[in-house]
């Protein structure tokens, strides 16, 4: 009796091959099963290319305002009153070692600013007037949009710097206009830009700080800005309180506005999980549909399993076919997808103005997962058609 030839190995071209013939016998039906792996994981690259692209770009905004400013302002005494900055203070500030620069604001108690004398004093827009230092830009980091900051000079005249936000809400775009203030026509010398580090000057109508004295202004200073060296920022901050009010130093609040920056980067950092878990899900819909399909091309194909079994192939040659279709549409779908993502999300770079970041870990990450839900996916239709005999197989009409 002659023994049983050894069955032929198929090598890993053979075996791609038989896995993409399948494929490419229903290009429709295959193209619809990659496209729930590619929604998945393009979910994932995109949202967290986004978050990716985000924080790049809020790193480097941190990095070009520095961490290095502190802000100074009153809080409450000890009997609840609310506190003063000492009349000294920002001379005081100036003497500590490490510190660059200092300057101030001071709020104008009882001015609102309007676009005409027509309006209601009443309404205020949410704008507040300040008195400023000419070196407040300085200390801020911040930009004129258009025209000029106050300097010695336009601080003895009634000449006013406002904000982005105030400058919106009076609509005004453009220098050399006025607009009302307490009482008197003020001319617009400038514009800011958007200060990142000091929000509520986006809000503010700039004075100088000698000419609103004579809209009753006390002359003490309600907000500090403070900048010293990245080395020295944090003994600084420890010793400002008791520098610049050595009785109370507890009526003194210390606050470092890059903070909010950086909490901002770890709240980008927390949301990754959640746009990992939400292309998770996506994926593992796509991943049911690929069973689905498979599973349905194993009845369909029901003949052809019969013929290449009676023709010598082995169950796990079977296997192998059907499990490589698998693997390739969602391998297929997750390439797609990680296309889609990384141009959602360089898009949404370049929109934005942002460092073009590409987020590395979603990449690996969804192109890892696709597979492997893939090889989950095609698992249980691969060994159902391996059960098969041949006799069973083309028994099926």
């Amino acid at each position: 009796m002659k023994a049983l030839p050894e069955p032929v190995r198929l090598r890993s071209g053979d075996l791609a091959q038989v896995g993409l013939e399948g494929l490419r016998g229903r290009p429709l039906r295959a193209a619809l099963s990659a496209l729930g792996i590619a929604i998945g994981v393009a979910a994932m690259v995109g949202l967290v290319g986004i978050s990716t692209v985000s924080k790049a770009g809020l790193m480097a905004e941190i990095q070009r305002l520095g961490t290095n400013m502190l802000t100074v302002t009153p809080g409450t005494s000890l009997t609840g009153q609310e506190a003063r900055l000492p009349a000294q203070a920002e001379g005081m500030a100036a003497r500590i070692p490490g510190v660059t620069g200092v300057s101030a604001v001071g709020a104008v108690t009882g001015a609102s600013a309007r676009r005409t004398d027509k309006i209601d004093s009443a309404t205020t827009n949410g704008i507040a007037v300040q008195a400023s230092r000419t070196n407040l830009l300085d200390a801020l980091g911040g930009t004129v949009r258009t025209g000029t900051f106050l300097n010695p000079a336009t601080s003895r005249y009634p000449a006013v710097v406002l904000g982005s936000v105030a400058a919106e809400r009076l609509g005004v775009d453009r220098t050399g206009g006025h607009v009302y203030i307490a009482g008197r026509w003020f001319l617009v010398t400038g514009v800011l830009d958007t200060v990142k580090l000091a929000p509520e000057i986006d809000r503010s109508a700039l004075i100088g700080w000698d000419y609103a004295t004579t809209l009753g202004f006390n002359g003490y200073a309600t907000t500090l800005y403070e900048r010293s060296t990245d080395e020295t920022v944090a003994s600084v901050r420890d010793i400002l309180g008791y520098t610049i009010n050595p009785e109370h130093p507890e009526e003194i609040q210390i606050s470092r506005p890059s903070d909010v920056l950086t909490a901002q980067a770890a709240a980008n950092r927390a949301f990754n999980a959640l746009f990992f878990a939400l292309g998770g899900i996506a994926l593992l819909a796509g991943g049911v549909g690929i069973a689905n399909i498979m599973v349905i091309s194993v009845l369909e194909r029901r003949q052809e399993i019969g013929l290449r079994r009676s023709l010598g192939a082995t169950r796990g040659q079977i296997r192998l076919q059907f499990l490589t279709e698998s693997v390739t549409l969602s391998g297929l779908g997750g390439a797609a997808g990680v296309v889609i993502g990384l141009v959602v999300s360089l898009g949404y770079a370049v929109f934005r103005g942002f460092p073009l970041a590409l987020p590395g870990q979603a990449i690996t990450g969804g192109a890892l997962a696709a597979i492997l839900i893939g090889a989950v996916a095609g698992l249980y239709p691969a060994r159902r058609a391996a059960r098969l005999t041949p006799t069973e197989a083309l028994a099926t009409t």
